[in-house]
């Protein structure tokens, strides 16, 4: 299981981005995924555990996410 930091997520676009901890690449992240979570929504820093997939174009996108403690990362 990946685990990273929220980028930015906008609920009115469905979608944004997390910074993985091991990877150079962000992962995308799709609304879907938080309602397949039982998740409201996201807040840049909230840090998360998250099964990494591909899409059709082969970009990584996150899947099965959980919250890791409510922890919040500051910059």
């Amino acid at each position: 299981m990946a685990t990273g930091a929220v980028k930015w997520f906008d609920a009115k676009k469905g979608f944004g981005f997390i910074a993985p901890d091991l990877g150079p690449r962000d992962v995308f992240v799709h609304a879907s995924a938080l309602k397949a979570a039982g998740l409201d929504g996201l807040v840049p820093g909230q840090r998360l555990e998250f099964e990494l997939a591909q899409d059709g174009s082969g970009r990584p996108i996150a899947l099965g996410l959980r919250v890791k403690q409510d922890a919040v990362e500051t910059e």
